[in-house]
């Protein structure tokens, strides 16, 4: 009976939304996708309370590449590109900022988590041009199924899965499954999969 409940209240929020579907896709068509998205991102982050969740779950679902309807996206989370998805049971934390992130089954991201595309989304090797005009890389970004991001974490590399990224640790380097990391930059303390090799040296965010 819940789970119909919960359908319903959804498909009320995604006739609510509708129109600011339409809104996105005329908006898209002057500014581009991205520019459109980032604009009422910020607009329907500010709705609070549990309404606020639904109509919010609602309106992603129709303008990022996958929202599952049992998420969670909190008040004041901003997203920046539309080829975000967002998987089963998920959680994003308040004031949250998403790039282009593959967030995937059960992970939960702390309040004020960033996630960026990389540590190279501007070229610095000129001086004859300002940093904002050099061309940049933007990888896409995987958070692994189970995963916690702490509070506070900085994102820029994968995150495999069943991890746990201690709050406000700096993730500059892909991050194996089942680790545990922890500062700035961040480095592996341990590994919650008991059966994982201890002879494996222990640096900044990858084994290698």
């Amino acid at each position: 009976m819940k789970k119909i409940a919960k359908r319903l209240v959804y498909s009320a929020a995604c006739v609510l939304v509708a129109p600011l579907w339409l809104a996105v896709f005329c908006h898209a068509a002057i500014w581009g996708r991205g520019r459109a998205l980032s604009s009422w991102s910020q607009t329907i982050g500010l709705l609070p309370g549990q309404c606020g969740v639904y109509l919010r779950r609602a309106f992603y679902s129709g303008v990022l590449e996958k929202v599952d309807e049992d998420c969670v996206i909190s008040f004041g989370v901003l997203f920046s590109h539309p080829k975000t998805a967002i998987g089963r049971s998920a959680y994003i934390g308040p004031y949250s900022v998403i790039g282009e992130v593959d967030i995937q089954d059960d992970v939960l991201i702390g309040s004020q988590v960033s996630i960026m595309n990389g540590s190279k989304q501007h070229g610095i090797e000129r001086l004859d041009c300002p940093i904002r005009e050099q061309p940049g890389t933007w990888p896409r970004v995987t958070i692994g199924t189970d995963s916690w991001l702490g509070d506070r974490a900085i994102v820029m590399a994968d995150v495999g899965k069943h991890c746990v990224v201690g709050a406000g640790a700096v993730v500059t380097r892909p991050v194996p499954d089942y680790a545990i990391v922890v500062g700035n930059p961040a480095r592996i303390v341990k590994y919650r999969q008991a059966s994982r090799p201890h002879s494996l040296p222990m640096v900044a965010g990858v084994v290698e």
